[in-house]
């Protein structure tokens, strides 16, 4: 959790937040516990999800600390009844659910010479069921509520190729489609449907200090217009922007927050 506030401390942009209620899948550490925290200090109550194994009581204290109302459960969301026990525990803690976060993600890079039937499905098929299965069980429940908004973490790799994350990117690339679909199916619905779209994110800073880290962070800020990586906070505002209500006129748009790279056609001191 990078941030230079003291613990305790709110720090509010977004005032319609306050009071309502979001599910935050992959919210136990990098990006997905940046949006968690972000959403909290706007006054929000935070459904956290993640894997089973992941410290996810140890994040959920180190919120309450913070003065941010959370709960915390663990499963594997890519399974219908797990991601039904997450939105059950949470309309049980906090009664209704008007912002949904998917940002669990797979993030095994493997090329497409590798990608076997297994690894198609392990990078390829659950990732986008990691998304689906809680766009599918909250939906009604926001039907029924009059609305919500629902933010996806992409990637730049829906929209350019990584190498040797084939895989990803395809499930990154579904998941654009789908918000742009879902979009469209629940507008009449009052449920805005967005996705902001990391660029190079320096999510774990601990890596990051260290030599390969530094090594190659060094590489892809050369690449980077802005000329700096990404953090979670750069992710977490983009998010709760589009989870606001300064984004009402918004839907099914995917939000690059990349610093430009996914503008340039050619890397930086590359002249046409």
């Amino acid at each position: 959790m990078a941030s230079q506030e003291p613990e305790g401390a709110v720090a509010a942009r977004f005032a319609d937040l306050a009071g309502k209620t979001a599910i935050v899948t992959g919210s136990a550490r990098g990006i997905g516990l940046g949006i968690a925290t972000f959403l909290g200090r706007q006054g929000m109550r935070i459904m956290l999800a993640g894997r089973a194994e992941e410290p996810g009581d140890e994040v959920a204290q180190a919120l309450r600390r913070q003065g941010i109302d959370c709960e915390w459960l663990g499963g594997d969301l890519a399974l219908m009844d797990r991601a039904k026990a997450v939105f059950d525990r949470a309309v049980e803690r906090f009664s209704r659910i008007d912002v949904l976060v998917n940002n669990a993600a797979n993030l095994r890079s493997l090329s497409i010479l590798d990608l076997n039937e297994q690894a198609f499905h392990e990078t390829c098929e659950r990732n986008i069921r990691l998304f689906y299965n809680m766009s599918y069980i909250v939906v009604p429940h926001m039907i029924a509520s009059g609305g919500g908004a629902i933010v996806n973490v992409s990637s730049v790799g829906g929209l350019r190729a990584h190498q040797g994350a084939a895989g990803y990117d395809a499930a990154k690339g579904a998941m654009n489609a789908l918000t742009r679909s879902m979009a469209i199916d629940l507008a009449k619905h009052n449920i805005r449907v967005n996705a902001i779209a990391p660029g190079a994110t320096n999510s774990h800073p601990e890596w990051a200090a260290s030599e390969h880290g530094r090594r190659h962070h060094a590489e892809k800020t050369a690449l980077i217009p802005l000329g700096r990586m990404g953090n979670v906070e750069d992710m977490a505002a983009a998010a709760a922007f589009l989870a606001s209500a300064a984004a009402s006129y918004i839907t099914g748009q995917i939000l690059y927050v990349d610093g430009g790279l996914t503008a340039q056609l050619s890397p930086p001191g590359l002249r046409v």
